[in-house]
């Protein structure tokens, strides 16, 4: 280094050579790393380059300490393809019946009357967006359009973060129905609920923007947000390319955080709610078998409609992080399937309810709608006392 001198933007790289003393461990990957102002290693301005003789030579713009960190290595060809497959034929199931689930929404107009049913098909619909912005990103991405990829990037996050913020709502509106039976009346309800789930993201990713709109060409960037993000596999020549989220302190300080809160959250709400399931269970009639394979449907139904699948994503370290990636590709990206066959259920216990409700010849009994409501909401659970 030279002696109070920052020496930055060099034109010819300074090049660097280390020998390796552990060149074949194949659990980790030499990568060319500075130490910054902040007292934290970082990539930025440098790039790692193998040679022969079993040396890494490292290319940078700047002159400060360097070294080799040995980072775990990427998943290899084989995984990842199989993950690709997994991912794009879940996403395309999704994103086929959401779609469906969207429509017959609005194709049934009796069904815009039930909250529970807005409230799933606005889950549906972000999950749909996210899902064909994911589908399509890898193509618009090697079209190398910066402002093309920038407006990739910035619709996917807000789809992520949409449905982020739906699946807290459908949290929300769960404890209304559940815990808070009694004066839970909310003047437009739905259009409070609808500005807070498309709004909130919405004001997020606008300010990101402002922030930092700038496209990044690079994996990371200090004034860049959005950009193309390349992704290496283990012994594959080639790289995949997306525009997502370059900065990886803003991805963590934001994305990680705002799915940390509601996550916690909507745990919260659903031990609560599994909780009431049990007492109603009990309270109703004695359990047996089957009704204990209906509460366990009933839990896991809402598991994914709270998006607490989504926290597998914590829990990838080490020699789990690859049967967690592929139970996190599996679940998470055939939600948007398992939330359809939650309305299916939900409006096929509904129906019955209201038949059987029609033939009801109890002598001034008569279903509240707070009590329909939870009956339509929990498909395999029977809420009435009576029966």
């Amino acid at each position: 280094m030279v002696p109070d001198k920052n020496v930055t933007h060099l034109t010819v790289p300074l090049k660097l050579s280390f020998k390796l003393l552990s060149p074949n461990n194949s659990s980790l990957e030499p990568i060319c790393q500075f130490f910054d102002s902040d007292q934290q290693w970082s990539t930025e301005g440098c790039q790692t380059e193998k040679s022969v003789n079993n040396t890494l030579i490292c290319k940078c713009d700047h002159m400060t300490p360097f070294a080799i960190l040995m980072h775990p290595t990427h998943i290899d060809e084989k995984d990842w393809q199989i993950l690709s497959v997994l991912t794009y034929i879940g996403c395309g199931l999704s994103a086929a019946f959401t779609a469906i689930s969207v429509l017959t929404y609005f194709i049934l107009g009796s069904a815009k009357h039930d909250h529970s049913n807005t409230i799933h098909v606005c889950l549906s619909t972000a999950l749909y967006l996210l899902n064909m912005a994911f589908l399509l990103n890898e193509w618009l991405a090697s079209k190398e359009d910066d402002a093309l990829c920038l407006f990739i990037a910035t619709f996917m996050h807000y789809c992520l973060l949409s449905c982020f913020t739906w699946m807290a709502i459908e949290a929300i509106h769960l404890y209304l129905l559940m815990v808070k039976v009694f004066n839970t009346y909310i003047r437009h309800y739905i259009a409070k609920l609808s500005l807070v789930g498309w709004g909130l993201p919405a004001a997020v990713v606008g300010l990101s923007l402002a922030v930092g709109g700038n496209i990044s060409h690079g994996t990371s960037s200090n004034t860049s947000i959005y950009g193309y993000l390349r992704t290496n596999v283990q012994n594959k020549t080639d790289s995949s390319t997306v525009c997502w989220i370059t900065n990886e302190t803003y991805f963590y300080a934001l994305n990680v955080t705002y799915f940390g809160i509601i996550f916690t959250f909507n745990t919260g709400i659903l031990i609560t709610v599994a909780t009431k399931i049990g007492q109603l269970r009990r309270f109703g009639k004695m359990p047996n078998r089957r009704s204990v394979w209906k509460d366990m449907c009933t839990v896991a139904g809402l598991t994914c409609l709270l998006g607490t699948t989504w926290a597998l994503v914590f829990m990838g370290h080490g020699v789990f992080t690859i049967p967690i990636l592929y139970i996190f590709t599996i679940l998470n990206s055939l939600q948007g399937f398992f939330i359809f066959l939650w309305i299916c259920a939900s409006s096929s216990k509904g129906a019955k309810e209201r038949r059987r409700s029609s033939r009801n010849t109890y002598a001034g009994f008569e279903h509240s709608s707070m009590s329909k409501a939870r009956e339509d909401m929990f498909p395999g659970l029977n809420v009435n006392p009576y029966k």
